[in-house]
């Protein structure tokens, strides 16, 4: 028999009867302390803006305004009071409630991410001089100015200011060098354009501080950083993050532009309110969307309009200041009226950076207008659409895909089309016409006279060998220039000690939990392909050197959606590694095998996922139905060439040389050979031997198309 008995009423307000009070208050405090103990500065100064904003009121009404102000801001008037304790004392409260939310938010967000990066000692470091130095750097700055009349300078030294601001972005500048790219290169330049749209447009004296803190902080945050720093070298964005830089940097113009109409305010160059019409703002805004959509696709008419319009604002910012360089001189400056310069000389300053980065970028943009497609290929649609269906038609070799991307040119034949590239004087064709067998020798006629009618040297590049004897038949010369590395899937089962490598990397992907995936990109979510595209570019940006083209796809080429694409995720869905692949399409308008193109892995992935991502897309593509996968050609490795083209062995060799230890040109074709895979030859096919040094600057240009032609030709020389 059970007794129950019952429990006397309780008093809600007791607390002994919240058995769960201690528990929470206990756990609240413990994850506070942990919070202290893991971001100490974090902590400190999140704390003592805290207090002083709620001493002083500066979270719910301006500082500036009371009497007192001068005692706890900094400035001008400040220093000469007296009050030289207020560059510390300023740093804790803001002079504006927006100004002090904001700074808290920062420190927060900003202070508790670098602290984890750069460590506490160093945090504190940069911090405390970062905020000194640059503040005091913009008072003696502003003062100096002021004695030249400069309206901006002298209302400068009569304004108080506060907040940890400049420091906080002295420690961010430096903890970017502990990033990889591409993440190093786009936290420099939100910081760039805050600081600079903030000194253009509002020119308070704490953005004056924040340019000098990141004048000095970038250039030296690796050395500050110590061993947190990346250690391998900075190298150049790829083709996606130069678009994707100059279509914000026009989103942030055509931003700014509503915002001077909409809330003018006053500047270093006075008000920025101007007789600008709505339906002008529109205008402008509209064609600068329209060219920033351009260029995130690559677009050169994009890039051109963005030169025109660039280097105009250009020469009339130049323009501008001769004309009060010269009134200043001459003492006219009572005779001069320039409506409209608080706006434009900003946004010509905007223009001009963005000038510079389209031309540094050039080579990003290079995908032509469908007009000019459609010009090149002769036909009512794109060459790439062209080529395309000239695939499903006859079929290719395994490198006949990449015809398809966009950076080509065309030529169309009776039935069936030939992808090239122009460089140096030189068409190169990849590998062979997409036509019918028994039309080659007919195509290749066409292509040697169209080169010759456009003045350049005709070339085929990674041809396979049953083209290379039909060329020959007809007069070209042919030269082995790497090898295709095939796998017969057929039969195939990684069994015996010689697939060793591959089963050990099955077993580890198991034991970290990780599952091979066979999609296709642009069907995924988007959080998976900005992983893949994260992945790809923190690969191509710590490089050192351009990223390479012609036949090295990346991630735009692999969103095909006749492209698959081999993902190794684990149970939380990040993505270790990733692979591409390129359908082989046979005469009958099958697949038959798959070309593979991109191979990343994420740097602290475990080493053998390019392994598994190999074998396991055997298994998927051998349970298809497929015939083969190729590994491709390893670019400029390859085997011994002939005696009578020494001249193209040296330059090839060398540009191997030169590149291998940036790309792993030759360690990757030895990488392949972990799979035994069998080799069938690729050729080159010229028409004279007295070509051979033009067409070697040729093929290096189209693999590095943004490359001096004197490097290329020192490498003929080397």
């Amino acid at each position: 028999m059970t007794v129950t008995v019952p429990r006397e009423p309780t008093d809600p307000t007791d607390p002994a009867d919240d058995q769960d009070s201690p528990d929470r208050l206990g756990a609240a405090r413990a994850r506070v302390e942990g919070v202290a103990r893991w971001r100490p500065v974090t902590a400190a100064t999140v704390l003592l803006l805290l207090v002083t904003g709620l001493a002083t009121g500066a979270f719910w009404s301006p500082l500036a305004d009371r009497s007192w102000a001068s005692s706890v801001l900094t400035g001008v008037p400040a220093l000469a009071e007296g009050h030289m304790w207020t560059p510390l004392s300023a740093a804790l409260v803001g002079a504006h409630p927006v100004g002090a939310l904001l700074g808290l938010v920062l420190a927060a967000v900003g202070l508790g991410w670098a602290e984890g990066r750069l460590g506490s000692g160093r945090t504190a470091l940069v911090l405390v001089a970062g905020q000194l130095a640059a503040l005091l750097a913009a008072i003696g700055l502003v003062a100096l100015l002021a004695a030249t009349g400069w309206v901006w300078a002298v209302a400068l030294t009569g304004a108080l200011t506060g907040g940890v601001s400049t420091g906080v972005l002295a420690v961010l500048a430096v903890a970017s060098a502990t990033l990889n790219a591409p993440w190093r290169l786009r936290l420099r330049l939100v910081l760039v354009g805050v600081a600079l749209v903030g000194l253009l447009f509002l020119g308070h004296l704490a953005d004056a501080a924040h340019t000098i803190a990141l004048a000095v902080a970038l250039p030296l945050g690796r050395r500050i950083a110590g061993p947190a720093a990346v250690p391998s070298p900075a190298g150049r964005p790829g083709r996606r993050e130069f678009r994707l830089v100059a279509a914000a940097g026009l989103v942030v113009i055509a931003v700014i532009r509503v915002l001077t109409l909409v809330v003018p305010v006053v500047g270093p160059l006075g008000n920025t309110a101007s007789d600008s019409t709505v339906v002008e703002t529109l205008v402008s805004v509209a064609i600068a969307l329209l060219l920033a959509e351009g260029l995130r696709r690559g677009r050169r008419p994009a890039w051109v309009a963005g030169l025109v319009l660039g280097g105009f604002y250009l020469l009339l910012g130049l323009l501008v200041v001769g004309v009060v360089v010269f009134a200043q001189i001459t003492n006219q400056m009572d005779q001069v009226e320039l409506v409209g310069l608080a706006v434009f000389v900003p946004n010509a300053v905007l223009w001009s950076a963005l000038v510079v980065w389209l031309v540094a970028g050039r080579h990003a943009f290079a995908v032509p207008s469908r007009r000019r497609l459609r010009r090149r290929s002769g036909a009512a649609a794109g060459g790439p659409e062209v080529a395309r269906e000239a695939l499903h038609r006859h079929g290719g070799s395994t490198l006949s895909w990449m015809a398809t991307w966009p950076e080509n040119r065309y030529l169309q034949h009776a039935d069936g089309i030939t992808a090239y590239r122009a460089h140096a004087g030189v068409a190169v064709a990849l590998g062979d016409p997409i036509v019918a067998p028994a039309d080659r020798s007919a195509a290749l006629e066409d292509f040697r006279a169209m080169a010759e009618r456009s003045g350049w040297v005709p070339c085929l590049f990674s041809s396979t060998e049953a083209l290379a004897d039909v060329a020959r038949a007809d007069g070209w010369r042919a030269l082995q220039v790497a090898e295709d590395t095939l796998i017969d899937l057929e039969g195939l089962e990684f069994k015996g000690k010689p697939w060793q490598n591959v089963r050990s990397a099955f077993n580890r992907a198991g034991k970290a939990g990780i599952e091979h995936r066979m999609v296709h990109l642009a069907d995924e979510p988007r959080a998976v392909v900005a992983q893949v595209r994260a992945i790809s570019e923190e690969w191509v940006g710590d490089k050192g050197l351009p990223e390479m083209g012609f036949t090295l796809g990346g991630v735009e080429e692999a969103l095909d959606p006749e492209v698959r694409t081999g993902l190794a995720v684990d149970a939380e869905g990040t993505v270790h590694g990733v692979t591409s692949w390129l359908p082989v399409y046979g005469p009958d308008g099958e697949v038959v095998g798959w070309t593979l193109d991109v191979m990343r892995r994420r740097q602290e992935g475990f080493r053998a996922v390019v392994e598994y991502l190999i074998a396991s897309a055997c298994l998927t593509f051998q349970a298809e139905g497929a015939r083969f996968l190729s590994l491709s050609g390893a670019p400029l490795a390859r085997a011994e060439g002939e005696d009578e083209a020494q001249v193209l062995d040296r330059v090839l060799d060398r540009m191997g040389e030169l590149l291998e230890p940036y790309y792993g040109f030759r360690s990757l074709h030895t990488f392949k050979a972990k799979f035994q895979p069998r080799y069938e030859p690729m050729f080159l096919l010229y028409r004279d031997e007295a070509d051979l040094p033009r067409v070697g600057i040729g093929i290096g240009r189209a693999y590095l198309p943004d490359a001096r032609v004197r490097d290329l030709v020192a490498l003929v020389r080397g």
